[in-house]
């Protein structure tokens, strides 16, 4: 502290009141001159405050101090009705405090604030939770106020009225009680308020529940401080009402790959590919090598090109097939230095702001812009009316492309996009060769292939053992699922075209879900389940993909029996007393994203799932995943391992445990021919998964006994 004044030298008083004091220039400024780290409780935080203190933040931070806040995000009326209706309170606050942040962006001092925030943040010299009162069922707002300046050996807290806002300390009249540890009046206090804080912090106080901020926010931040970089010289405090003379302006949309992304040799060759074949192609890439950032090196290669020779201004259109999938893929083209248009839900959020980027677009106002949609949403008119109004450079981007092979999707596709890109590791469609060869007409041919094994071999995905554990059938899950293989063979047998088995509604379809649907909720599962998960139930970063709806006899003998996700879900947490969420399609987006949150950060063991952990769901932290959804499908059995397969800090291997359904040993339940193709449509799946993983000799052995009772050894 050589050369700053200790905390006991810098001249606090005892109280402050806003009739005879500065909050700022008398109590804050000095303190934070003298301090070495700084605490803050109180009901509501905004980055504008940091533009208020500005030198004194500055000085702070550049000597290295740090702060804690502790903050209750403001409300709407939409929160509370959500809180209301079930929604869970922690995602309710995540989005209202970073909607707050949000909405400072707009507003110049509240941009100069979190300019600074984000420069802190970056240092990791700031931190923030969200507090919020939990009682008995009653959630309730976070209303104290408290602050603690440290110097290393002195303390200086104080309480009040002052909330940490621009308002609060310039504009409202405030006054607060300070407490200096070195008076012997004040020194109880002083260490009675830190400690409350230290308590608040960890989460140690009664009724109380604090919570971490997002890695959302924190984007939101270094984003801000990356827009007002090198814009010092407006950061003197302005008085309240003044006028700014000042042009800010607007992002020009371009795309630019980040100095932080190393893109890999072969995510290169394959953006070399794409411009070979005139910026038209599909990429085949394993379930996490990384397509979507390929893409955007694509886009923002392009773009530079377009300027660079034709003087042009390009619009990429992003297309997913969920909306969770367009905000991850909006985070992802953030990191390009583009906040995209999310269109998907109301069409009044986005619709506006579409076409003014495109007349920004048409009058040279704007270089580029980006729009992420679900395929709803894209196939929708009003979308279809926008792309039909836009007359310049398009690049589409198709993410899982082969969902766009559907007949009221592959129609809308635009024409008039002059660069196409399609992303999948399975663009092929199941039992639909004309949907394949639609997509292939016009994304053009694969113009880059990786597949997993190769993906393993160049450490995009890590390496895996695969254990198959046996469950047979029982007698009544065996008859039934002989008398619909019965009719699916009459079926085919009378001229039904296998085309129809790609429409789940035609009567073919819905015989090959319901055959599907006996192997997949097989009740042997869940006792073997429970053997496997008991083996690892002090584990983390657990996936355990369940089969949809309910098993067939249920409805065959008119019980309205549970879910068998309900049944793990029952089995996961109270019996093996695990932290688990379900993740299913009736699982808000908002809790969603929560549920991810906690699990990449070990608040949660395990997640059970129905489908919606199949395509694009970033889950890098998962080491081992369960399926007891059997699928012959290639797309889903190849989606479930790319999931697990992705590389994280810490992680060298992943471990798939595969649930095979076999007939039951014993008896003749069923026909010899049957068990035969049941066994074929199993073993299919399990020899390409044993393929490449570590253990591949002793998982063929499993099935052995197997292969000599059907006579199953050329499958």
């Amino acid at each position: 502290m050589t050369g700053i004044r200790p905390l006991r030298a810098c001249g606090v008083a005892s109280d402050y009141r806003s009739d005879r004091s500065s909050m700022v220039k008398d109590f804050y400024l000095p303190a934070l001159a003298s301090s070495t780290s700084y605490d803050r409780a109180v009901g509501y935080f905004t980055a504008s405050v940091l533009a208020v203190l500005g030198e004194g933040i500055d000085m702070f931070a550049a000597r290295g101090g740090t702060m804690r806040v502790v903050a209750s995000p403001y409300l709407d009326q939409e929160d509370i009705n959500d809180i209301e209706a079930g929604y869970e309170v922690r995602a309710v606050m995540k989005r209202a405090a970073l909607r707050d942040l949000e909405q400072a962006t707009e507003d110049l001092r509240g941009a100069r604030g979190l300019g600074k925030l984000g420069r802190l943040v970056a240092e990791g010299q700031i931190d923030f939770k969200l507090a919020y009162v939990e009682e008995r069922g009653r959630v309730g707002m976070y209303h104290e106020k408290m602050g603690v300046f440290r110097d290393g050996r002195d303390v200086v807290a104080f309480k009040g009225s002052a909330n940490e806002t621009r308002s609060g300390l310039v504009g409202n009249f405030e006054a607060i009680e300070v407490f200096r540890s070195w008076d012997p009046r004040d020194a109880d206090r002083a260490a009675r308020i830190s400690e409350n804080f230290d308590d608040l912090w960890n989460d140690r106080t009664p009724t109380l529940r604090v919570v971490p901020f997002t890695e959302a926010a924190k984007r939101v931040v270094q984003r801000s401080a990356q827009a007002t970089a090198g814009r010092d010289d407006l950061d003197e405090l302005l008085p309240v009402g003044a006028p700014i003379a000042t042009t800010v302006q607007a992002p020009t949309g371009v795309l630019g790959i980040p100095h932080s992304l190393a893109v890999r040799d072969y995510q290169k060759e394959a953006v070399q590919n794409w411009f070979r074949n005139q910026g038209r192609g599909i990429l085949r890439m394993a379930t996490g090598t990384g397509k979507t950032l390929t893409a955007l090196s694509a886009a923002a290669q392009l773009s530079s090109f377009l300027r660079e020779k034709e003087d042009a201004s390009l619009l990429t259109v992003v297309v997913a097939p969920y909306q969770h999938l367009v905000d991850q893929w909006a985070k992802d083209i953030e990191r390009f230095g583009v906040t995209p248009i999310r269109a998907y839900e109301s069409i009044s959020s986005w619709s506006l702001r579409a076409h003014d980027l495109l007349h920004a677009l048409a009058l040279g106002a704007a270089s580029g812009g980006v729009m992420v949609t679900t395929n709803a949403t894209f196939g929708g008119e009003t979308f279809q009316n926008l792309l039909d109004s836009y007359a310049g450079q398009l690049l589409l981007i198709a993410d899982e492309v082969h969902n766009l092979g559907a007949r009221y999707l592959r129609t809308q596709l635009p024409e008039k996009a002059q660069y196409r890109l399609g992303l999948s590791a399975t663009p092929e469609r199941w039992f639909d060769e004309e949907g394949t060869d639609a997509l292939k007409c016009y994304f053009d041919e694969i113009v880059f292939e990786m597949g997993i094994g190769e993906a393993i071999r160049r450490d995009a995905l890590c390496r895996y053992t695969y254990t198959p554990v046996l469950v047979e059938l029982d007698d009544e899950e065996a008859e039934l699922y002989a008398q619909v293989s019965a009719k699916i063979a009459r079926l085919i047998a009378a001229g039904t075209d296998l085309k129809e088995s790609a429409d789940k509604d035609s009567p073919l379809g819905k015989l090959l879900k319901k055959r599907a649907d006996i192997i997949g909720h097989a009740r042997g599962k869940l006792e073997a389940l429970y053997v496997e998960i008991e083996k690892r139930h002090k584990g983390r970063h657990q996936l355990i993909y369940c089969a949809e709806g309910k098993h067939p006899l249920l409805h065959e003998q008119g019980i309205d029996g549970p879910r068998q996700l309900d049944q793990v879900m029952r089995m996961v947490g109270n019996d093996l007393r695990m932290a688990v969420a379900r993740y299913t399609s009736e699982t808000k987006r908002l809790v969603r994203q929560d549920i991810l949150w906690r699990f990449e950060r070990d608040e949660l063991q395990a997640i059970v799932s129905m489908r919606c952990l199949d395509e694009g769901v970033d889950v890098p932290a998962s080491h081992t995943a369960y399926l007891l959804a059997s699928s012959s499908n290639p797309r889903q059995f190849i989606q479930r391992r790319g999931r697990v397969l992705r590389k994280a800090p810490g992680k060298d291997r992943a471990d798939i445990v595969d649930f095979v359904v076999v007939p039951p040993s014993g008896d003749d339940a069923i026909q010899l021919e049957t068990e035969r193709n049941l066994l074929r449509r199993e073993l299919a799946r399990v020899e390409e998964f044993a393929h490449l993983a570590d253990n591949e000799a002793t998982t063929l052995d499993v099935l052995r006994p197997v292969r000599e009772r059907y006579g199953l050894f050329d499958t």
